[in-house]
């Protein structure tokens, strides 16, 4: 970690500002004291021992802030035990990721003189982070000022206070020079070359990292469907015998990219320490809540939650709402095709211009609506996904993706299904894929960024005239910058990015033999994806806290899926070619047996390559393996010598 501005706590010590926490503006005095003193609080004493700092409201400036606002810090030692406590891995002097320990802190790859630049800023914050959310209640049995709110010993204090909306949020700070050169190098100059994702890793951790690392790698991948998409769409447009290489060709390739982003993911993660990293035991959820029961695992009070309540809640509810989420798409699906069938009426009885442009209306106003339905069943399963009360973060985001992919799954695609297997419309199919396509990149791009950037822009500089009107100064002091950042829309994760790319992704799969061209669409959206996503990274949203990931999750599983599936579409379309209709004139049952048996030898081989390709490279499981063995060898050497000091001496 590079330094920067210092402030001092009221101690005198001086720290650098890390992390931003900002309690209600009425909050009771005692609460507060309570609180920044459990935060100082020596380690045996039950604290975190980090070092706090009050932001000072402006002096000059007509405008009342909320005077409860923070900023964390902590010393250099405490932050490089903290790595320990967290289990941070390291390169050590050999070449090996290890788990780093401060007394043997000497012997890791890139610490030199006190360690200045050992850990990223991000590291930092990640540290300051968990130690916050691990500070517990001992003695206390409420919340200083507020007795209604209950506290019982090891209860999280932090993620209480977040329930109970006294603490509004924790955030952890920019660091302008840092961001600067990670924003020249990533978006500010538009340029033919691969991102860095060391970079980003460094300043935004590895979960953000790995997503950007995903959107560059499915961008390269395409090139190759893209490129043999062009000359089909161009030459060959009704010649389904060669739709049927370019279908193979695709079932292989979505098999191909996804093992292999399986190896590229693994190289990735090792190199950043989080693939031999131990997972870290979850903590409850700030909103959890139930009954107060022992925790088998830790022994320690806290909430329980009955599972058949859960599961009633599940069952009974969340279950029907989807399923009736899903039949209020199909409706809505239904009145799409009559305004289809509307349209094709008025331009027959009477072409002109206008409606033969009148065609394309229906399509653009459906994938309107589609992203109006997707973003509001969004607020819905988070709302049931949040009343289901799930213990931990995973189970509340495993349950969340299940709700929105079925959902988003269904009203994206079920009106392709229906034109190309009920209706059986090849041209229609391929008009409404290229018009749901397009439309929703460009409702995307507008809502997910520009549109947030414009809004921040026109903030940001209402507060830097201010600020130059008050102060005479070009840069923003410490505690104006922390307050701009507080305002700064909050980035809620990875779910819609990789919700996005899930969806082109099925764009591009599914009916790739009807419209080849899908792929150099999607390839020319995300190209722009990722400066639109760096910009708002870096401009629009709070620094958000550094996530230690290995892999993309569960969007890995959900991407297999779909290649699954589209095995299942492309085999179907091909089938109901005419071209593949003339081999069998006379036997339409013999055609569906032998579309079948290609589709389960399509699968088969599917299968076999997934199994064929190793998701980690051998370098990798080498030097895993033999870091595992070297640990077993050191356990039984400390074992012998405790043995052997045990063992009273022969005389």
């Amino acid at each position: 970690m590079k330094k920067s501005v210092s402030v001092s706590d009221s101690d005198g010590h001086a720290f650098t500002p890390l992390v931003a926490i900002e309690l209600a503006e009425d909050v009771k005095e005692e609460a507060v004291t309570w609180l920044l003193d459990r935060i100082k609080d020596k380690q045996q004493q039950g604290g975190t021992d980090l070092l706090v700092d009050q932001v000072p409201l402006e002096t000059q400036s007509d405008q009342k802030g909320n005077p409860n606002v923070f900023v964390v810090g902590a010393t250099w030692l405490r932050l490089l035990q903290g790595a320990e406590e967290v289990g941070l891995v390291k390169e050590f002097s050999d070449g090996s990721m290890r788990g780093f320990t401060y007394a043997n802190k000497e012997n890791f790859k890139s610490f030199q003189g006190d360690g200045d630049g050992f850990l990223s800023t991000a590291e930092c914050q990640y540290i300051i982070k968990h130690e916050l959310d691990t500070l517990r209640a001992r003695e206390e049995t409420h919340v200083p000022g507020y007795a209604q709110m209950k506290l019982y010993p090891g209860k999280s204090i932090i993620r209480r206070m977040q329930s109970k909306g006294i603490l509004l949020q924790i955030f952890p700070l920019h660091v302008k020079e840092d961001l600067k050169r990670l924003s020249l190098s990533w978006y500010q100059k538009v340029k033919l070359s691969y991102q860095p994702l060391d970079d980003i890793r460094q300043y935004f951790g590895e979960s953000m990292a790995l997503y950007f690392g995903f959107l560059e790698y499915f961008t390269i991948a395409l090139v190759p469907m893209a490129f043999f998409g062009i000359p089909y769409y161009l030459f060959d447009w009704e010649s389904y015998d060669k739709y049927v290489l370019f279908a193979i060709f695709n079932l292989v390739w979505s098999t191909v990219i996804l093992e292999v982003w399986k190896r590229r993911s693994a190289s990735l993660a090792y190199g950043w320490g989080t693939l031999s990293r131990k997972k870290a035991f979850e903590e409850p959820r700030p909103g959890f809540h139930g009954a107060l029961g022992l925790n088998p695992v830790t022994g320690r009070e806290e909430p329980v939650f009955p599972y058949a309540k859960r599961h009633l809640r599940m069952y009974l509810v969340s279950v029907p709402f989807v399923l009736f989420c899903l039949y209020l798409s199909l409706h809505v699906m239904m009145v799409y095709f009559e305004m289809e069938v509307w349209a094709l009426w008025l331009h027959r009885e009477e072409p002109t211009v206008w409606t033969s442009l009148l065609l394309y209306v229906p399509s653009i106003i459906y994938a309107v609506v589609i992203e109006v339905m997707n973003r509001l069943y969004r607020y819905a399963a988070e709302f049931l996904t949040e009343w289901e009360n799930h213990r931990l973060e995973s189970s509340y985001q495993n349950h969340l993706v299940l709700k929105v992919l079925v959902f988003n799954f269904l009203n994206c695609f079920a009106s392709l299904f229906y034109i190309a297997f009920v209706m059986q419309d090849i041209v229609l199919l391929r008009q409404s894929l290229a018009t749901l396509l397009i439309t929703s990149q460009i409702l995307n791009q507008i809502m997910e960024a520009f549109l947030p950037y414009w809004l921040q822009k026109r903030r940001n500089k209402k507060v830097h005239k201010r600020n130059q009107r008050i102060m005479g100064e070009k840069e923003l002091p410490l505690g104006e910058q922390v307050r701009l950042e507080a305002d700064m829309y909050t980035y809620l994760g990875t779910f819609d990015d990789y919700l996005e790319l899930f969806l082109l992704f099925g764009y591009v799969s599914l009916f790739s033999c009807v419209y080849p061209l899908a792929a150099v669409l999607v390839v020319l959206n995300n190209v722009t994806e990722v400066y639109s996503d760096a910009l708002k990274m870096c401009k629009v949203f709070k620094r958000p806290f550094s996530e230690p990931a290995a892999d993309i999750g569960v969007w890995q599983l959900a991407f297999e899926t779909m290649s699954v599936i589209s095995v299942v579409t492309n085999c179907a379309l091909i089938g109901m070619s005419p071209h593949m209709k003339a081999y069998f004139p006379e036997s339409e049952t013999q055609l569906i047996l032998v579309v079948v048996a290609v589709e389960h030898v399509l699968l088969a081989f599917k299968f076999f390559l997934a199994f064929v390709i190793p998701d980690i490279p051998k370098q990798i499981q080498i030097k895993l393996a033999r870091l595992e063995f070297q640990s077993l060898e050191a356990l039984k050497k400390r074992k012998m010598l405790e043995a052997a000091a045990g063992t009273p001496s022969k005389s």
